[in-house]
């Protein structure tokens, strides 16, 4: 199955920060069993790249991705990590070129025209809007609809569960990134129900029969 795909399977992905890595597992089954077996954790601790190992290592079912890649050595610990897929605030040309060297998937951030252009001159169709709300919200995917239709996009940043519906009719739109399902203080807290209940919702907010999707390492970059 492409990423793509996939995305548009489970339409929103939890944007996850992990600073204890014995939390992923168990935070990782916790998405799995409420039916959004989907998680993309950033490289915004130290214990990134172990939490997304352990996660793929020991969550069946799971699609693990690595956000908040900045560099190419954050691309090759997230690929050693084994990620199926890499998440970039921005496009930045080396780190796009190191994730398509290792055959893994990569979605960079976007904000105009000239970044999408850009993307697409290195092969890519699967882009990330970010921040989505701040950069102009449902007018700007929309309006990037007519030049770019080959183009899809997973906004991340400022969505919510009360705004999330409106962003997914979109047609453009894959999926949207959020971070409410999963917080910081629920997983160092370790609100495994919690975490359960606001996924559960999720999933029936935005697809009543979203699909499992099996975590075996999607191949196509766009």
């Amino acid at each position: 199955m492409d990423l793509e795909n996939a995305l548009r399977q489970l339409r929103i992905v939890p944007v996850i920060e992990i600073a204890d890595a014995s939390n992923a597992v168990p935070l990782g089954q916790t998405l799995v069993d409420a039916g959004l077996p989907v998680a993309e954790v950033t490289f915004r601790t130290p214990a990134a790249a172990e939490a997304i190992a352990r996660m793929v290592r020991e969550v069946s079912g799971l699609l693990v991705g690595a956000g908040t890649v900045l560099s190419e050595t954050d691309v090759d610990a997230a690929v050693d990590a084994g990620a199926h897929f890499l998440v970039s605030p921005g496009l930045n040309a080396s780190v796009v070129q190191r994730a398509q060297r290792a055959g893994v998937p990569i979605i960079p951030g976007v904000t105009s025209p000239t970044e999408i252009e850009a993307a697409r001159a290195l092969d890519l169709r699967l882009l990330k809007l970010f921040p989505a709300e701040a950069v102009g919200g449902l007018p700007l995917v929309k309006a990037f609809a007519a030049p770019y239709p080959d183009v899809a996009f997973m906004p991340t940043g400022g969505i919510t569960a009360s705004t999330v519906e409106a962003w997914l009719q979109v047609p453009t739109v894959a999926a949207c990134g959020g971070s409410w399902i999963a917080t910081k203080a629920d997983i160092s807290g370790r609100n495994w129900d919690e975490i359960r209940n606001k996924a559960s919702q999720a999933v029936r907010l935005v697809s009543p029969s979203v699909a499992s999707v099996t975590a075996t390492g999607p191949s196509q970059t766009t």
